[in-house]
């Protein structure tokens, strides 16, 4: 199933939850902020949050420095 990942198309499994792209992405463990369709998912959503077709979802990883 094709999604929009920060504006770039991207083939995911059908069903997949934001937890699952997370991992797939390679993001577990760090610090991020996922939006999508426009609204901010609480990481208590991840799980239980199911990507469609056609989402638009916008993924910001926290980079640590000072």
């Amino acid at each position: 199933m094709n999604i929009q990942l920060n504006g770039q198309p991207r083939d995911i499994p059908s069903g997949a939850s934001v937890s699952q792209l997370i991992e797939l992405l390679g993001y577990t463990g760090k610090r991020i902020a996922v939006e999508r369709n426009g609204e901010i998912v609480p990481k208590s959503q991840h799980p239980i949050t199911s990507l469609s077709a056609d989402d638009k979802l916008e993924i910001v990883v926290a980079v640590g420095g000072g």
